[in-house]
């Protein structure tokens, strides 16, 4: 059957340069990818997210390639896929990156660990961020993901020695069972795309970071737009962490700069609350709050497709859909909107956002989701006014009119409550509920909630285990101080 082999199994690891994994390997080695359809069936995955992924393995298999093992491409379980390359080839070791996801991969790592088992084949897992695995307390985190980042870059084998193995096709959406999911304005994937944005923002793109992120219509091109390459891997927090922190000399803008390297902490932080919490998804982080919402269907499709008759939440989810990506602000406001508001449970709303963001890191998304609908019991209780982030965020309706081109005609003043127009626009809808009324309401509840006897002892349990609001080095980051908007960090960069 041939010497035996070491199988790389790539997940949210997509590049080969600082890959510790990759670093690791000697012999003979089949890179491998598995798409999985039980993954891509789970209710936060989309075909947009997919074509991201798909772009990425396309390259990813030329860069292998050029270096003797071309990446191997299978669809199906992971269990029945290693045992269908152990009947071809002995399998020695099995080498993949220490995952961080939800409950799902943890209960499929348990069947692949039972596998190796059973072959007495070792399965190594090389740590590949600062999110550290089996955590008591959070006293110290930051100092020990700080130490990561000081490590040496991994570096990569000048040559693979790849057996011979049938590379297989780029599976498209359709085969792993995902509908149609139109996306114009998709970022496209690969490292090199992502290299290109590093590059163009530590350059020049910087300059507006800080003042422009907030705003729909500037944060397009001042954030880094990054935050998709870093979530599926096609570059790394530590490498890029390094080239932000080599243009510091130089740079001139240095605030920003190390605004943006502050809130690379805050992905580790806000991944290391799944680490530690992986029902995050699931369970309410302080139970007092579980079973307090009750979702009205229609109100949910209503906010999903951008039709709540408040304009910039129908702008944001409109412009979400079409492009997979929102900034952080906005991403914030929509979710409070569907959490306070419409009063729907954050386990039906937050799902739906996952699927329209290309960025999706499960931990960041589900840990602001619980943020942004007051759920943890250890966060600020933020209720924002859509109508007022309208007029702040968008002040002369470009953004608002762009993707509600039924308020075109409206002037300023009426763009963001055109229902007090004298002839408001007939194929627009009235708002569904009102805006004051519900934050009242909303916050009243949530204060009930809080009353309970146990609450306060339950909240520093939470704070002890996952980390305070105030993050990574437990003090906000300086530019976080400066600015009330970023005081959860611009985690989609």
């Amino acid at each position: 059957m041939g010497e035996p082999v070491t199988i790389l199994w790539f997940k949210r690891d997509l590049r080969i340069a600082d890959h510790p994994a990759l670093a690791s390997v000697s012999g003979p080695v089949v890179p491998l990818y598995i798409a999985e359809p039980k993954a891509w069936a789970q209710p936060d995955a989309s075909a947009r997210q997919w074509a991201f992924v798909a772009e990425a393995l396309a390259e990813l298999r030329a860069d292998l390639a050029a270096r003797g093992a071309p990446l191997v491409i299978r669809v199906g379980e992971p269990v029945a896929v290693f045992e269908a390359l152990r009947q071809v080839r002995p399998i020695a070791r099995l080498v993949s990156h220490q995952e961080t996801g939800l409950r799902w991969s943890w209960d499929r790592d348990r069947r692949v660990a039972a596998w190796a088992r059973a072959h007495r084949i070792a399965w190594d897992e090389p740590v590949d961020s600062g999110v550290i695995r089996r955590l008591d307390t959070r006293d110290r985190w930051a100092g020990r993901r700080d130490a990561f980042l000081r490590a040496p870059l991994a570096e990569l084998p000048a040559v693979l020695e790849g057996p011979e193995v049938a590379p297989g096709p780029v599976p498209d959406a359709a085969a792993l069972g995902l509908a149609a999911d139109p996306c114009p304005g998709r970022q496209p994937g690969g490292r090199r795309a992502g290299l290109a944005l590093l590059d163009s923002f530590l350059d020049h793109r910087a300059e507006t970071y800080r003042a422009a992120m907030s705003s729909p219509v500037t944060a397009e091109d001042a954030c880094s737009r990054l935050s998709a390459h870093l979530a599926w891997g096609t570059l790394s927090v530590r490498e890029t962490h390094r080239a932000a922190a080599a243009r510091l000399a130089d740079s001139p803008h240095k605030a920003a700069l190390r605004a943006f390297i502050s809130r690379l902490a805050w992905r580790d932080h806000f991944t290391q609350k799944l680490e530690d919490f992986p029902d995050l998804d699931r369970r309410c982080m302080h139970p007092a709050f579980d079973g307090i919402r009750d979702t009205d269907p229609s109100l949910l499709e209503a906010w999903a497709e951008g039709r709540t008759g408040l304009p910039f939440v129908d702008a944001c989810m409109r412009y979400a859909r079409a492009t997979g990506w929102l900034n952080f602000r906005m991403r914030a406001m929509v979710q409070a909107v569907a959490s306070y508001h419409l009063w729907l449970d954050w386990r039906d709303s937050a799902p739906v956002l996952a699927r329209l963001w290309t960025d999706y890191a499960p931990g960041i998304h589900f840990a602001q989701a619980q943020m942004q609908s007051g759920v943890t019991g250890i966060n600020q209780l933020r209720i924002y006014n859509p109508i007022k982030q309208g007029r702040d965020q968008d002040p002369t309706g470009v953004f608002t009119r762009r993707w509600v081109p039924e308020l075109a005609a409206l002037p300023v003043d009426l763009v963001q409550e055109p229902w007090r127009a004298a002839s408001p626009p007939r194929d627009y809808p009235a708002p569904i509920v009102d805006v004051a009324e519900t934050a009242r309401a909303a916050r009243a509840r949530i204060g009930a909630a809080r009353q309970s006897p146990d609450f306060q002892h339950v909240a520093a349990q939470i704070v002890a285990r996952h980390g305070s609001r105030k993050g990574p080095s437990d003090r906000r980051p300086r530019a976080a101080k400066r600015r009330g908007d970023a005081r959860q960090g611009e985690l989609n960069l």
